[in-house]
């Protein structure tokens, strides 16, 4: 099982540092090309490697770790996923420019944090995605918590929770046979429809919520 990771910024460098942290290899991408990566790559060791995205998009299965404004963009050139895993862990939230109007709206409950939620309709950010990879089998995790917390996955003497959701039996099994790899209790939302919503950034009822199992 080969995995690849598409976005290097604070949650794709974390995922890595995750899979790194338990001897899990992974190819790690951005669109800047790999030489970008080469610190990145050297502070985690010889487990994960630096890649292009077609290679990253290439794996088993696939984390999707960009911004949300990225995802058109990055995965329009992406095709043939041929039923592989794609794990999204993006949310649908828009990063402002400090000095921005956007960045000062008091009607923004975001503002604060430098983020306003991003316009996605009637529907829910995993269906978009899934639009996105035709053909891939998705399955929402890595998304709910921050991101610092991903590569310490124990805490308080227990497990973190990592929430994941799908609408395929074996893709949820193979993604949660990665999340307790990596140390976390994975907890099983159900399918995308209900899943997805219940822990997406950034209105969702289980998002932020980060639960220890003692």
């Amino acid at each position: 099982m080969t995995i690849g990771i598409i976005g290097s910024g604070a949650l794709g460098s974390n995922v890595a540092r995750a899979l790194a942290q338990k001897g899990r290899a992974a190819i790690i991408a951005n669109k800047r090309g790999p030489e970008s990566l080469k610190d990145l790559v050297g502070e985690l060791g010889n487990t994960i490697t630096a890649g292009t995205v077609a290679e990253a998009a290439a794996a088993d299965i696939v984390v999707l770790a960009m911004p949300w404004v990225a995802l058109e963009d990055v995965l329009s050139g992406l095709s043939d996923w041929n039923g592989r895993i794609v794990i999204d862990g993006t949310n649908p939230v828009l990063f402002l420019d400090p000095d921005s109007p956007d960045a000062k709206d008091p009607a923004n409950p975001l503002a604060a944090y430098g983020i306003k939620a991003a316009d996605i309709g009637d529907r829910h950010s995993s269906a978009i995605v899934a639009d996105l990879v035709p053909g891939a089998r998705v399955v929402k995790a890595f998304n709910h918590l921050d991101v610092n917390v991903l590569p310490h996955p124990e805490a308080a003497g227990g497990q973190r929770v990592l929430f994941y959701s799908g609408d395929d039996a074996d893709a949820k099994a193979q993604v949660r046979t990665i999340l307790e790899a990596t140390g976390f209790l994975p907890i099983d939302l159900g399918t995308l429809d209900i899943g997805g919503p219940l822990a997406s950034l950034p209105f969702g009822p289980l998002a932020t919520h980060n639960f220890v199992r003692i």
